[in-house]
């Protein structure tokens, strides 16, 4: 076996978790050919194939998990070590980077973005918008913004509310409903809606809610949508259903390995207070919710 480049190593792990060298090149932001190149020059150093190849894809060899699963090992590690390397800006500060859902990015987040940015200062703060969860542990992002019951067991956080749920819909609106697709069918507002909503009676689908709050303006049908977006949409209502009362606990959460850091407590705690100030509206309050 000769000495492994582990700047091969993302290329590699980017065809194992997408399945196709097309897939893996559109993550990384390359050409078809870089990525093959990178995968031969892995396998050549590793002294065997590491996928078998057919049209379906690239599937890895069962002999060779132990070698991909080793690969994670070193990336994860390789990228401990960059958290605490994190970019460095001209006056001091460093760029940290906050994820969240699509609908609080552009409704809160956005809003709170003066304050945050001043409590932290001299840090700067990358706003990221992504329905599809970043992958904190592979530092896409140091903190994020996350409706869910229950955080992985690599995170930290607190939690700073609920975002509650509501139905909406326009005066002009039809019976419909529009579905949830895509990440948030697996949502709470998105098993309701499988379990209570026949599928007939779903006009049309979105996986944003945000789209949703759009469509439902348009006169489309009836939508569960977080209260933060429908409360402020014109020309949406509030309409009573036997839906029950829907809300998700909102946390502000990291990754333990970065708990602790200055930098790290200083944007959790700008974020949290950010929230906060903006419970009501998060919770529903606004209407009675």
């Amino acid at each position: 076996m000769q000495k492994l480049n582990w700047d091969d190593l993302r290329f590699v792990l980017a065809v194992a978790d997408s399945g196709s060298v097309a897939s893996a090149a559109r993550i990384l932001g390359v050409n078809h050919a870089t990525v093959l190149r990178r995968l031969n020059a892995f396998e050549a150093a590793a002294g065997a194939p590491v996928f078998e190849r057919s049209a379906q894809g690239y599937r890895l060899r069962a002999d060779r998990l132990a070698v991909i699963e080793a690969a994670r090992d070193a990336a994860s590690a390789l990228d401990r070590a960059g958290r605490h390397l994190s970019e460095t800006l001209p006056d001091g500060g460093s760029l940290m980077r906050l994820t969240s859902v699509d609908s609080l990015c552009q409704s809160v987040l956005a809003e709170e973005m003066p304050q945050i940015a001043k409590r932290i200062a001299p840090h700067r703060l990358a706003l990221i918008s992504a329905n599809t969860r970043l992958d904190i542990s592979r530092l896409q992002a140091e903190m994020t913004v996350r409706p869910t019951p229950t955080l992985e067991e690599f995170m930290v956080g607190e939690i700073a509310c609920d975002l509650a749920f509501a139905v909406y819909a326009n005066k002009d609106a039809p019976g419909g409903w529009l579905g949830l697709g895509g990440t948030l069918a697996g949502s709470l507002p998105g098993r309701w809606l499988a379990d209570h909503v026949l599928s007939e009676h779903v006009v049309a689908l979105a996986d944003s809610f945000q789209v949703l709050t759009v469509m439902a303006q348009a006169g489309m049908g009836r939508a569960v949508l977080p209260c933060i977006l429908g409360d402020r949409a014109r020309g949406l209502n509030r309409i009573d259903c036997d839906m029950p009362d829907l809300r998700v606990p909102l946390w502000v959460a990291t990754h333990r390995d970065l708990a602790g850091l200055p930098r790290i407590d200083l944007l959790q705690r700008a974020v949290f207070a950010a929230l906060r100030r903006q419970r009501d509206a998060l919770e529903g309050v606004a209407q009675g919710a």
